[in-house]
């Protein structure tokens, strides 16, 4: 047992866990946290917002695979931090947010005082895994545990801990909780021996993996090609199986071509993969009667599509056990090479055409990034109809997509997150006009830490999807034409560089160089034909 206070308490059980670095902001609240992240050895980045904090933490988290934390004070800081919490929630992507709370004793009605919040657990409680609220310094250790095992165990999402700011500052006798790791799931025999025979019938099989698939990659690719199947993913599967293996259709399972493959496709393993509308954009698939499906989560796994075969349990261990199950003998039906070649086509040319306009951008930054290349997107046409499908990926965690909460400002700070995560990887944020807005603050966050970072900032001239869905209705369209700033001079401002790019040629150019920068550099592409 150690006297310490409730700041130190916290910090030295983040380190205890692994933590070597925090995003945040500091205040009046929150500075006890401050004053022991030294003494531990925690490295803080300061953010220029609290939601820029979270979203690094988040882009942090799905680069390492280890959980991001962000420290923000009380009231409108915790706020402005739940749009960063609830994406990671939408994406499974395990984010510790820590903020000060009102007193112990604190009127329940409220007096006034500064930053008070009438329930400020409960805000963040609907939008992370849990909000919790400790109540003595003692309990901090077995909070922060708790934390990490519910981030690093089955599904991982966020988690919220707020400490009352009088109990961060009281001292008490605290002893330490240590790391918890739990037992890989494994799906029960006699379920892996039914998916293993329906998988090993399958003359015309498909695999669709999605984020869950991250962790599994060399097992993926295993039964896949065992099996022969072709391999398609969501957003945030993409590179779960190299985008150049023989199997891989890469990411989209919005495509046409998706949905014609999986109604040919006589059995589907879904892989870590919530089939969510806003992965599939036009309805879900034709899946009924033929899905084998592998999930942590026993709720996701009858989500949106009712399996004939539930594999609840850790995807890396379950594919392992299929594969062993099914063993070394040929695939049932044709060679799965040709028949991925065949869909390979013509999903990339549905891809093609839906990204044209952006199509250019996307085969100029995956060029300069190479086969280590980050991209962090923002909720921006040229990342989900440029990017998404056309962006090749080799590797896990290598493409960064608000999916589902669908949030802006999402792509710099995560950018930010992703280039501290894995220094030396070349990160390149990819932003619309709009959404770099929400954050472009941040700039100033990279500025200071020196990041070489390119931000390629692709300008239709405003909210260019709204524009389209309002014409699309026979709608006014209003409310969506934004004037740009000029970009690469606001960069500037900022103690950025910045460029303005119109072609391939000169936006290589600006690529090359802004890797090779001391600080990041904004490339304000204009989208042809925009306002």
């Amino acid at each position: 047992m150690t006297a310490l206070t409730g700041g130190q308490a916290l910090v030295r059980a983040l380190a205890a866990h692994g933590v070597d670095t925090v995003f945040g902001i500091p205040g009046t609240h929150n500075l006890e946290i401050y004053a022991a992240l030294a003494a531990q050895g925690v490295r803080h980045v300061g953010t220029r917002h609290e939601q820029g904090a979270g979203y690094a933490a988040d882009g942090y988290a799905r680069v390492t695979g280890r959980p991001g934390v962000a420290v923000v004070t009380s009231g409108p800081a915790t706020l402005n931090a739940a749009a960063a919490v609830g994406q990671a929630y939408s994406d499974s992507v395990p984010v510790l947010l820590v903020s000060p709370g009102m007193p112990l004793r604190h009127p329940g009605r409220g007096n006034g005082l500064l930053h008070e919040t009438r329930d400020q657990s409960g805000a963040m409680d609907a939008v992370a895994a849990y909000s919790h609220r400790v109540t003595s310094v003692a309990e901090i250790p077995v909070a922060v545990a708790q934390a990490f095992a519910a981030m690093t165990s089955g599904r991982p999402r966020p988690v919220h801990l707020e400490i009352p700011f009088d109990v961060l500052e009281e001292r008490g006798q605290v002893a330490g909780a240590a790391p918890v790791s739990g037992a890989a799931l494994r799906p029960a025999p006699a379920e892996l021996d039914a998916a293993a025979a329906l998988l090993g019938a399958a003359r015309l099989p498909l695999v669709i993996a999605g984020g869950g698939a991250r962790e599994a990659s060399g097992e993926l690719r295993a039964l896949a090609g065992r099996l022969g199947a072709p391999v398609v993913t969501s957003a945030n599967g993409k590179g779960a199986l190299p985008d150049d293996h023989p199997l891989a259709l890469g990411a989209g399972l919005h495509l046409e071509a998706v949905r014609e493959l999986a109604e040919e496709s006589d059995a589907v393993l879904v892989v870590g993969c919530e089939l969510a509308p806003s992965d599939l954009w036009h309805g879900p698939l034709p899946l009924d009667g033929k899905v084998v499906r592998i999930d942590v989560d026993p709720v996701q796994i009858i989500t949106n599509a009712l399996p004939e075969v539930a594999l609840v349990g850790d995807a890396a261990l379950t594919l392992r056990e299929l594969s062993a199950r099914l063993g070394d003998g040929p695939p049932a039906g044709p060679p799965g090479e040709e028949r991925a070649a065949r869909w390979r086509e013509r999903k990339g040319a549905q891809a093609a055409r839906e990204g044209a306009p952006w199509l250019w951008i996307v085969e100029t930054l995956a060029e300069t990034l190479g086969r280590d290349g980050v991209i962090a997107g923002d909720s921006a046409m040229a990342c989900y109809y440029g990017a998404l499908a056309n962006l090749p990926a080799y590797a896990p965690r290598r493409f960064l997509y608000p999916t589902g909460y669908g949030t802006l400002g999402y792509g710099l700070p995560a950018a930010i997150g992703a280039a501290l995560g894995r220094p030396g990887a070349p990160v390149a944020a990819l932003l619309g006009d709009g959404g770099v807005m929400f954050t472009v603050a941040e700039l100033a966050t990279a500025v200071h830490l020196g990041l070489a970072l390119p931000v390629v900032v692709v300008d239709n001239g405003g909210y260019g999807e709204i524009r389209a869905e309002m014409a699309a209705r026979r709608d006014p369209v209003h409310a969506v034409e934004l004037p740009s700033p000029d970009f690469a001079l606001l960069a500037r401002a900022l103690g950025a560089d910045g460029v303005h790019v119109g072609d391939r040629g000169t936006l290589r150019e600006a690529l090359a160089g802004a890797l090779k920068s001391e600080r990041p550099t904004v490339i304000h592409v204009r989208e042809k034909g925009s306002p």
